[in-house]
């Protein structure tokens, strides 16, 4: 994070990304809150914002530590002084596997699997370093990405990872990601009871079968909401929650004052009516869609004007035939999906009462290995 003499937000250049820096502290301190009065570990996934600055704060306001998706964040939160990470992707291949022992040599790392031979490469490289390497065992609970099926599936894998000497099983884990596409509190909390219960359903298999597994980590924004009403969760690893989006917004988990990230934009066309174009393309905004509205992201404070196309460096913005807009006019806009419009963006600017605060350096940006 670099400070600098306070400007007014008209003196950035546009497209720019936008951190409301007091939501941004609203948010952490209210899921640090929300995890510590449900009893829960808060080991929150930091591929949102891929800040070392914003992670420590995460960690200042109670985190346990962090969760990261690649070795190559894993390396940049380290190096920032963050040494409680879990690396919530399968290691494989001998130069991963290299790079995992140097980050074991100075910090507390977990990693997931799904698959016995990952297992193995793990637990090899745990023997060679005379230790045992901690696993969260991935469980597919509805997302069908990673992960095996809850119950014996599940259990029949740890089984064999339980006999590999160089791993130990810390936890059984999943992600709610299906979660997304609920709009309800209803259907939010019926996802939430079958991401912990499923789990936990895995967990007193393997109890019965003579192998305690002590941690169950739970992952989704949407979901942690419910934390509180869920039994046998020990660990949430919410990540979007940090900025708020398009997405959340649509689920009704957040409205517009949770949203701490915004892209500034200006009209630079009004070729026709119902259309202007802006600075900011695929190349500013992220291409993912919202399962519950057209458009790529929304002005603030008014969603029916919208994002409908874009192309490398333009952005058709959808809106009322009969709407003005001055060329220069600055339109920002709420993304559908924060995390990955951060990783787009070297640097995003921090503001506070209207003017540009801080810089806020995307220090994991790119880090895809």
């Amino acid at each position: 994070m670099t400070d600098f003499h306070p400007i007014p937000l008209e003196e950035i250049e546009t497209p720019a990304v936008l951190v409301d820096l007091d939501v941004l502290d609203r948010n952490l301190r209210d899921k640090a809150r929300l995890a510590a009065e449900a009893g829960v570990k808060l080991r929150p996934h930091t591929k949102t914002h891929k800040s070392v600055w914003i992670a420590q704060q995460q960690i200042k306001y109670g985190a346990c530590g962090i969760t990261v998706a690649k070795l190559g964040e894993a390396e940049v939160m380290v190096e920032g002084g963050i040494r409680d990470i879990l690396i919530a992707f399968p290691i494989v291949g001998k130069k991963k596997l290299q790079r995992l022992a140097k980050l074991l040599e100075t910090a507390d790392i977990k990693v997931s699997v799904d698959h016995i031979d990952v297992a193995r490469g793990l637990s090899e490289l745990g023997e060679a370093m005379k230790r045992r390497i901690p696993l969260y065992v991935d469980v597919n609970t509805g997302l069908n990405r990673c992960g095996l099926e809850p119950g014996e599936e599940t259990g029949e894998l740890v089984k064999q990872i339980a006999q590999l000497p160089g791993v130990e099983v810390r936890a059984l884990m999943t992600h709610g990601g299906y979660s997304y596409s609920k709009t309800t509190a209803e259907d939010l909390r019926a996802a939430a009871r079958q991401e912990a219960e499923l789990l936990v359903q895995t967990k007193e298999w393997l109890a019965q079968e003579g192998i305690d597994v002590p941690e169950i980590s739970v992952g989704s924004t949407p979901t942690s909401v419910y934390v509180g009403e869920q039994t046998g969760v020990t660990e949430i690893r919410p990540g979007s929650y940090v900025f708020g989006d398009g997405t959340q917004l649509s689920t009704g988990i957040i409205d517009e004052s949770g949203c701490a990230m915004s892209v500034m934009t200006t009209v630079v066309s009004a070729p026709r009516p119902g259309t202007v174009i802006v600075d900011g393309g695929s190349k500013t905004f992220s291409g993912d869609t919202n399962p519950h509205r057209p458009g790529y992201g929304i002005v603030k404070g008014n969603p029916g004007v919208y994002l409908e196309r874009l192309s490398e460096e333009h952005g058709n913005v959808r809106v009322p035939d009969e709407a003005v807009y001055e060329i220069g006019q600055r339109l920002f806009f709420i993304p559908n999906h924060c995390c990955t419009t951060t990783n787009m963006h070297d640097r995003v600017y921090g503001l506070r009462n209207g003017r540009v605060e801080s810089i806020l350096t995307i220090d994991a940006r790119g880090k895809i290995t």
